[in-house]
């Protein structure tokens, strides 16, 4: 399915240096940011506690958000679970003060302003817990990363490997840079959208590099830059698609999710959008620089003796 179809190729590859240095200043200030001002984690990772509160009726969120607000509280989470009268209140952890305290003092305020809040359970997570989760975090991470390169290089040869997990990392390196710089709160369903921008960038990087094998193999007379910038070019219009879909989906999560999922869906919409900048102009550049070249992915040579050598398709194979 098509959008529309370019009749001649975009020349993407004549812009590629600058568009790399771009992506590397880029790179760095991310960089710089997450050093020298670091990520602003949430409860899961500093540890705090965790409040289950029912209520008689369907619990306005707004209401409680405030209502723990005015207690000095800052970065307090309010969700509801289950059904709508549940709501899960995580509350940071504050020096001097006992998670038993700030139960007390978080449900004395709630019952003030409707009598029918009642604590179902409470929870205190441990710095020791957030650690460990921020480390399973990390080897989760890693664990996509080696998984990635894996199949490229199996799939395809080790400079797409390299090139696509520069890429994807680029992306990721980016997003963890928005976060560090505007102190957005990093929490669990933030990693949960990092790990998904790892895998959804690492599919148009695929899908443009198997354009590119398949090029090598049908136009022998083309240089590799033509090669890349006609697989770019041909796969545009599927690339509009794919990405404009999803980020109509993520845009309804960060308008209409409300403040459980504003920092997923704004972790995704930045994935996305540079997501579609590295695919093109640092993976498929990287690959150039790497010097990816027809004899990598096409094994075995012409057999036909009666070739146009004139024919600029002679001895292609489909």
């Amino acid at each position: 399915m098509e959008f529309f179809r370019i009749r001649r190729d975009i020349p993407f590859m004549r812009h590629a240096l600058a568009f790399n240095l771009v992506s590397l200043l880029t790179f760095l200030a991310a960089v710089f940011f997450l050093f020298s001002r670091g990520l602003h984690l949430s409860v899961e990772f500093t540890g705090g506690t965790l409040l289950e509160v029912t209520y008689a009726q369907p619990a306005d969120l707004a209401v409680v958000r405030n209502t723990v607000a005015k207690l000095g509280f800052v970065d307090v989470q309010v969700q509801n679970f289950g059904t709508a009268r549940d709501v899960l209140i995580r509350l940071p952890a504050q020096k001097g003060v006992s998670s038993a305290q700030q139960s007390t003092q978080v449900m004395t305020a709630l019952k003030a302003t409707d009598a029918s809040a009642s604590m179902r359970r409470t929870e205190f997570v441990g710095p020791q817990v957030g650690d460990e989760l921020a480390a399973d975090g990390l080897k989760a991470l890693a664990f996509v990363v080696i998984g990635i390169m894996v199949y490229l290089a199996v799939r395809f040869e080790w400079k797409f490997a390299v090139a696509a997990i520069i890429a994807n990392l680029h992306d990721v390196i980016i997003i963890l840079g928005f976060f560090a710089y505007f102190q957005w709160e990093f929490s669990l369903p933030v990693l949960a959208a990092v790990l998904a921008v790892l895998g959804y960038s690492v599919n148009e990087s695929v899908v443009i590099f198997d354009r590119i094998r398949e090029n090598f193999r049908r136009y022998r007379k083309m240089t590799t830059i033509e090669i890349i910038n006609n697989a770019i070019t041909s796969t545009i219009s599927r690339t509009i698609i794919t990405h404009g879909s999803t980020q109509m989906m993520v845009m309804s999560m960060l308008l209409f999710g409300g403040a459980t999922l504003h920092y997923f869906a704004l972790a995704l919409t930045i994935g996305i959008l540079f997501g579609i900048y590295s695919s093109v102009f640092v993976a498929a550049a990287i690959a150039m620089w790497l010097g990816i070249q027809r004899e990598d992915l096409v094994k075995g040579g012409v057999t036909k003796k009666d070739v146009d050598p004139n024919d600029p398709n002679a001895g292609a194979t489909v």
